[in-house]
């Protein structure tokens, strides 16, 4: 009995190591496992910054005017200048309605998925695999994703090199390590579920909300905040998914 649980724990541990933070730092040095070279930068994009950005803005945007009627409330706080750019969103959405009357003007909304769809040809969802064994993953529920497509983001608290996360690595397998040597958290449960909402709190100006914590629960918001539950089925074949861009946000120690 004692044998098989030995080595059970030790090929876990093997898969593990790699995302415990102090065992990296420890380790970084003499296990090139650990560190990924790129001779050259534009060498590990497939699609230019330009192009991630153009995608999310297009999603952003058409989620935005989906949901415009709900949040017409917060916009109205806004300079006038600010909200005629959102105003300018709706005006193939007819019927046209100025900011002040959007709250009572009661809209069809469609599911974050079905924007999706709608802008970029594909929705994604996280799901459970058929493989035996093989957990959760992100599937492509509707539509196809052309080669090169924005197909998720990464969610997640960012922590700077200097920042503390011993506490948040422990068992933690959803901790990834960019190639500049940010980690991103994406982790929706425990300590780290109660790191992420503390700095969204932090950060919220308002009724304004300067981060999306919605992927924190069932009602996710934005369907792309599924790229923490993308996984390369087999080490033998070449991974399907490409880590191309990431934006910049405050560690919570900042």
């Amino acid at each position: 009995m004692t044998g098989p649980l030995l080595q059970s724990l030790g090929q876990w541990w093997r898969r593990y190591k790699y995302r415990f933070v102090p065992w990296i730092a420890l380790n970084l040095s003499r296990n090139p496992r650990t560190l990924r070279y790129v001779p050259e930068e534009l060498k590990d994009k497939v699609i230019s910054d330009e192009d991630v950005l153009d995608t999310l803005l297009r999603v952003f945007q058409a989620l935005l005017v989906n949901d415009f009627y709900k949040q017409s409330g917060t916009l109205t706080v806004l300079p006038e200048a600010v909200q005629s750019k959102y105003q300018d969103l709706l005006s193939a959405q007819p019927p046209r309605v100025s900011l002040p009357e959007c709250r009572h003007h009661q809209g069809r909304t469609f599911r974050p998925e079905e924007i999706l769809y709608q802008t970029l040809g594909f929705s994604v969802a996280c799901a459970t695999s058929s493989l035996v064994s093989a957990g959760r993953g992100v599937f492509v529920t509707r539509g196809w994703a052309p080669r090169g497509a924005v197909v998720s983001m990464y969610p997640g608290t960012v922590y700077q090199k200097y920042d503390p996360v011993f506490f948040q690595s422990i068992g933690n397998p959803f901790i990834f390590r960019c190639l500049d040597g940010i980690l991103i958290d994406g982790n929706d449960k425990g300590i780290s579920k109660v790191v992420y909402r503390s700095c969204a709190g932090r950060d919220r100006l308002g009724p304004l909300q300067m981060s999306d914590s919605t992927w924190l629960t069932a009602d996710v918001q934005n369907p792309l905040a599924v790229g923490q539950y993308v996984n390369n089925c087999s080490n033998d074949l070449p991974t399907s998914v490409t880590r191309s861009w990431t934006c910049p946000r405050r560690s919570p120690w900042s």
